[in-house]
C-alpha cells in the first residue's frame, strides 16, 4: 500500500490526491483501497478498472442506502451480521460510512448481544482472513509471523484466546470475532485508521469438546494449555509484536477469569496495554455511578455496593469504584473497599472463605458486621441485601433471572433510589430485564444494563434504560493513550474517562432515568475522552509528546484532527 495512505486524514474537502500502486481487479479486491461503483470514470480509465464494475457512478450516500436496503431485508440477525461482515471484506470505506450513519441500529449486530452468535457459529460462517491466528503450537514462528503483517505502522492491537466469549464461555478460534468487532468499534468511536488495528487470536486450545468434534472448526483441536505452558505462549506473542510494533496498543479481551488479571498485572507496567473487560467495565460502570448520583443527589463515597458474580469484571468495577471512593473521601484503599462486597456461586464472600478464595476475590473478603449475624452463611441474593443494605446492585454473573423480584423489592424496602445494573451479557444472560428491574422497584430504580433494553413506562412515566456500554470508554481511552504516545496506561485515566463521560450526559437524559449520553455524539464522547486522558499522561510523566499550549482546546483538537473520517479520496496511479 503507498505510504502517502498513512498520513493521510479524509476529513476535509480539498483531500490531496492519493497516490495507489494497485490497479484493476487487484484494486477492486483490496477492502481499504475499492470504492465499488463509487469509482468516478477519471479514475476507472487511470487505474484499469472500466468494464469492471458497472457503468453507472454511484455516489457514497446512494451506496449506503443500498446497504441498508439489503441490511433490512436479512430476515435474523445472524445474517445481517454476516451481510455487514462482507461489506467490511470488500469495501472498508463504506463499511464504517454505514455504521457511523445508523450506528444505533447496528452496534448491537457487529458488536454486543449478536457477535455473540456470529462467534458460536464462527467456523460455520467463516468467509475471509481477517487479523491475525497465533497458535500455540507455532510459537518458535511468532517473530516470523508479525512480519507477514503488511502494515509497518499499528496503533491497537485486540487480542483474545477466545476463553471466555461474553457470557458464553470458551468458544476457542471461533472468539475471533471479539477482536474483529472491537477494533470496528475503535474505527467508529474514536476515528482509528482501519489499516493501523489488528485483531488477534490466541489459539491456546480449547475444553469446549463440541468444538474440538466439529468438522468445521478452525482452531487447535486439543485441550487448553495449563498455566506453565500457557504464559510462556503469551509472552512470546507479546514479545513478537512489540518487537515490531514497539508503541502498538495492546489491548486483552475476553481471557478467563483465571488469566485476565494475572495477565493485567504481568505487563501493565512493562508497556502499553489494558484489560477492556477488567478496567474498561469498571469505568463504564464508575461513569453510570457518577450519573446516578447526579439524580439522587447522594455521594459515592456513602455507597454501599453488592456484586451479583465475583469474575473479573466485578473485580474491575470494584476496583474502580473503590478507587473512586478512596481518592473522593480520602480513604485508603482497603477502607474503600470494605464499602464492596461480592456474592458468587457459593455464597457471600467474606473473611471466613479467605484461604480457599480465588486470588482476585481476596481484597474484597470482608468480615460480616455483628448486627448481621457474623458467622451465619450467607448464600442467596435476597438475604444478602437484608444484611448488608446496599444502595447500588451489580450484577456480572452471566446468570439470567439472577436479580430476582425478591431481592430488588428488598432493596427497594430501605432505599428510596436503588441503583440496579444487570450487566451480563449477552441479553439472554442479563441477570433481569429493564421493565423487571424497573416494574419491581415501582419505577423507582435507576438502571443501567449491559445489552440494550427498549424504554418501559411505569406509573404512566417514561423510564429509559442506559446501557452501560464498554464502547463509551475503550475507543476514547486507546486514541488518546496512542495519541500521546504514553508509555502506560493507567488507573488514573480510566477515572479521568469516567468523571469525563458522566459529565456528558445531559439533564433531559437525567430526567427519564438514561444514565449515559446518546451513543450518536460516541466521536464527540471519545475526543473528549482521548483529551483527558492525553492530560493525565503528561500530568503523570507518561506521555510521549509536548503538551499544547492551550491545554484542554488544544488536545482536542489535536485528537480531532487525527480521526479518521469514511469517505472517498482522489486516487492516481503511484
Amino acid at each position: 500500500m503507498a505510504a502517502p495512505l498513512k498520513l493521510h486524514h479524509v476529513d476535509t474537502l480539498d483531500d490531496p490526491v492519493l497516490p495507489v500502486h494497485k490497479r484493476g481487479h487487484e484494486l477492486l479486491c483490496d477492502p481499504i483501497l475499492n470504492k465499488g461503483t463509487g469509482f468516478p470514470d477519471s479514475e476507472r480509465d487511470a487505474l484499469g478498472i472500466r468494464g469492471l464494475v458497472p457503468p453507472q457512478v454511484v455516489s457514497i450516500d446512494d451506496q449506503v442506502a443500498r446497504v441498508m436496503e439489503n441490511f433490512q431485508r436479512q430476515d435474523n440477525d445472524l445474517a445481517r451480521y454476516i451481510h455487514l461482515e462482507t461489506l467490511h471484506d470488500r469495501n472498508e470505506t463504506l463499511y464504517y460510512r454505514v455504521l457511523l450513519q445508523h450506528l444505533r441500529e447496528l452496534t448491537p449486530i457487529v458488536y454486543t448481544p449478536v457477535v455473540g452468535q456470529a462467534c458460536s457459529r464462527f467456523g460455520h460462517i467463516y468467509r475471509r482472513a481477517r487479523g491475525m491466528y497465533f497458535s500455540h503450537a507455532e510459537v518458535a514462528q511468532f517473530p516470523a509471523m508479525v512480519q507477514n503483517w503488511p502494515e509497518d505502522e499499528i496503533d491497537i492491537v485486540v487480542v483474545t484466546d477466545g476463553s471466555r466469549i461474553l457470557g458464553l464461555g470458551d468458544l476457542g478460534a471461533n472468539g475471533m470475532g471479539i477482536p474483529i468487532g472491537k477494533l470496528a468499534l475503535y474505527v467508529v468511536g474514536a476515528g482509528l485508521y482501519p489499516y493501523r488495528t489488528l485483531p488477534v487470536l490466541l489459539d491456546m486450545g480449547t475444553d469446549n469438546q463440541a468444538l474440538r468434534d466439529d468438522p468445521l472448526y478452525l482452531g487447535e483441536r486439543t485441550p487448553r494449555l495449563p498455566d506453565e505452558r500457557f504464559y510462556p505462549v503469551v509472552d512470546a506473542f507479546i514479545d513478537a509484536v512489540h518487537g515490531r510494533w514497539p508503541q502498538a496498543l495492546i489491548q486483552f479481551e475476553d481471557f478467563s477469569n483465571a488469566h485476565a488479571l494475572p495477565l493485567l498485572e504481568r505487563w501493565r507496567e512493562r508497556l502499553l496495554c489494558f484489560n477492556d473487560d477488567i478496567q474498561g467495565t469498571g469505568a463504564v460502570a464508575l461513569a453510570g455511578l457518577y450519573g446516578a448520583l447526579r439524580i439522587t443527589g447522594g455521594e459515592l463515597a456513602d455507597q454501599r455496593v453488592l456484586f451479583l458474580g465475583a469474575g473479573s469484571a466485578a473485580r474491575g468495577i470494584a476496583d474502580s469504584i473503590a478507587g473512586a471512593i478512596a481518592a473522593a473521601a480520602h480513604r485508603d484503599l482497603d477502607r474503600a473497599r470494605s464499602q464492596l462486597w461480592m456474592l458468587d456461586s457459593k455464597g457471600l464472600v467474606t473473611a471466613s472463605r479467605q484461604a480457599s478464595l480465588a486470588p482476585h476475590k481476596r481484597p474484597y473478603a470482608h468480615t460480616l458486621p455483628d448486627s448481621t449475624g457474623a458467622g451465619v452463611e450467607i448464600t442467596d441474593l435476597t438475604a444478602a441485601i437484608r444484611a448488608l443494605k446496599p444502595t447500588v446492585l451489580i450484577g456480572v454473573s452471566g446468570q439470567a433471572g439472577g436479580f430476582t423480584n425478591s431481592a430488588l423489592r428488598e432493596m427497594r424496602r430501605y432505599c428510596t433510589r436503588p441503583v440496579i445494573f444487570p450487566l451480563s451479557n449477552p441479553t439472554t444472560r442479563a441477570e433481569c430485564s429493564a421493565e423487571q428491574a424497573y416494574s419491581w422497584t415501582d419505577g423507582d430504580a435507576l438502571v443501567a444494563t449491559g445489552s440494550p433494553f427498549a424504554p418501559v413506562t411505569v406509573n404512566n412515566r417514561l423510564l429509559v434504560p442506559g446501557q452501560c456500554n464498554n464502547l463509551y470508554i475503550f475507543p476514547g481511552v486507546g486514541m488518546g493513550a496512542v495519541s500521546c504516545r504514553a508509555s502506560r496506561v493507567t488507573d488514573a485515566m480510566f477515572h479521568a474517562a469516567a468523571r469525563t463521560l458522566a459529565d456528558q450526559v445531559g439533564e433531559d437524559s437525567l430526567a427519564v432515568g438514561r444514565l449515559f449520553p446518546d451513543l450518536r455524539h460516541i466521536r464527540e464522547i471519545s475526543a473528549r475522552i482521548a483529551a483527558a486522558v492525553c492530560r493525565v499522561a503528561v500530568e503523570q510523566g507518561l506521555a510521549g509528546i509536548e503538551a499544547p499550549p492551550n491545554d484542554e482546546a488544544d488536545w482536542e483538537t489535536f485528537i480531532r484532527s487525527r480521526m479518521y473520517h469514511p469517505h472517498y479520496v482522489p486516487y492516481e496511479p503511484a
